[in-house]
Order: C-alpha cells, then structure tokens, then sequence
C-alpha cells in the first residue's frame, strides 16, 4: 500500500503547493472493489457546508492547490484524489473504470463526509462529478462545473493502447516538453505555468503503476456515454467556465447551459481552461455566491 508523496515534493517552491503538500493526507477506503482498504489520497480545510473537489485527467489534488485557501474561509473544503489517479493507490486489484471510479468516490463520500454535498468537477473531473450525481443525488446538494467535460469526447487515445503502443503513448505524456504545452494551452497568462506549476502537474507521474492507470482508464472508454444523461441531472448547478479556454473552447458551456435543468452559467474573463488555478479568487466568488 502507497501512503506517501515522491520524494521530489520537497522542491516545491509557492506557498499553495508546499502547503496543500502538508495538508494531504492517506484514508483507507473501504470498498467492494478490492479485499484490501484503497488509501486515498485527500486534504480537508475549513468549516461549514462540505465541499469535494475533484481533478481532471491525469492530474491530481495539486490541481486545487490555489483555489483551497480561498474557499476554505467559507465552506469546509474537502480535495481528493480519484481510483487510478493522483496519489491514491493504484496497487490494488481494483479496476480503473468509470464505474469502478464512481463506487470509490460514493465510498470516501460516505466514510469521510457522510451528508448532503457541493460536488465540483474540473474538466475530466466534471464528468466524473455528473456521473455520481445521477446515480447518487442524495449525497450532491448542488453540483459545480469548472470547464467541465462530459459533452465533449474523453482522449482519443484508446485505440494506441494495446503494447507496445500503450508504452509509447504514455512515454509521450509523460514527456515534460509535452506536459508544459498542455499546461500552456491550458492558461490565458501563460506565465503562470512556472516550475513550480509544472512540478505538480507532474508529481503524480512518479507513483508505482501510474502507466498501468492511465492505460486501463483509457482502454475503458472513459467518459464518453455521458451526454445523453446530462439532462436528468437534478441538483441546481453551476457553470463556471473560462472565456479563454482553449481546451475545451466555449461552446459546451452553452450546451450544458440548455441541457442541465437548474443552472446558472458563469465566465470568467481572461482566464483558460483552469478557472481554479488561473483565477482563484474570482473562481471562489463565483462558487461563494452560488452556496
């Protein structure tokens, strides 16, 4: 069992980063998915309504190293790391698998939080958020989108993941040329993508069986079957999304605009794919105002 960060946390340089880094913790998580407990990589900060976030693809609770302190003085804000993803435990026997995701989460929301939440999904993070949320509404009081995926198609990387393609797939994503042009389209200010930045974003990398993960999660087909079933969500939401971004471009956020039930679309001006990193303290109003 893996209860502890690569070594290389210890050059982490901005005061979010070391911080969140002294603030995770491992809980073993019991599930249906493995005979062993899976240790999950979390924070918690603050008092109040609970609040869970979660990270996008291939990446990691660093991904809310900025947006924790500002959301904490309102609300108690809970950051985890997925089935298969970040720092949680991928030596177990459990598939990595939406469903297999969706059952850990209902997991960790029950023995760590145990009533009505905000769920907020950034990108990948925002599927995986809608996915729980219709099967489990009686655990998401209401629902956050950060430039969400779930209309949009997950990699397309599927069909290279059969060896030795799957080798060299993930050698291309691990590559850090590859990781900073990512980590630079995804920003409107792309001089926020420092060193700092780009440790963690890649941190995760160093954790035993991360290719095997990111394989199997790929293989699986991620979250693709998600667009014909966002209009059954039931909890109020709300769309936060970058007017910049260039990830996902801007036209899902009208889509999901249209589609969910109750909603409330929100920009953030000047600001990319990474609204929760980008612009922390806007992000933070957006949500403050919302709860």
């Amino acid at each position: 069992m893996v209860t502890s960060l690569p070594a290389d946390v210890q050059h982490l340089t901005e005061d979010t980063s070391t911080a969140l880094a002294r603030q995770l913790q491992f809980a073993d998580i019991s599930t249906n998915l493995a005979d062993q407990p899976i240790a999950t990589s979390h924070v918690c900060a603050g008092t109040g309504k609970p609040i869970l976030l979660i990270h996008g693809f291939d990446s990691s609770i660093f991904e809310f190293r900025r947006l924790v302190p500002q959301l904490a003085t309102e609300a108690q804000v809970w950051a985890m790391d997925l089935l298969g993803f970040g720092f949680t435990d991928r030596t177990t026997e459990a598939p990595i698998t939406p469903a297999a995701i969706k059952q850990h989460l209902h997991s960790f929301w029950q023995q760590k939080i145990g009533q009505p939440m905000i769920l907020a999904g950034a990108s990948m993070g925002g599927a995986a958020a809608i996915d729980f949320a219709l099967d489990f509404p009686e655990a998401v009081e209401k629902l956050i989108l950060l430039d969400s995926a779930g209309f949009a198609a997950g990699p397309a990387m599927g069909k290279f993941m059969v060896p030795p393609l799957d080798s060299w797939a993930t050698a291309f994503l691990k590559n850090p040329g590859v990781r900073r042009r990512i980590s630079q389209q995804a920003y409107c200010d792309r001089t926020l993508v420092t060193p700092d930045a780009e440790l963690c974003a890649a941190l995760h990398l160093q954790m035993p069986r991360w290719k095997e993960a990111l394989v199997a999660f790929t293989k699986s087909g991620g979250y693709n079957f998600l667009s014909n079933y966002i209009q059954k969500i039931e909890s109020p939401t709300l769309i936060v999304w970058g007017e910049q971004d260039k990830i996902l471009g801007t036209q899902d956020a009208q889509r999901f605009k249209k589609t969910i039930p109750h909603n409330q679309l929100v920009w953030i001006p000047q600001c990319g794919h990474v609204p929760h990193l980008e612009k922390p303290k806007d992000t933070a109003q957006k949500i403050a105002s919302f709860l």
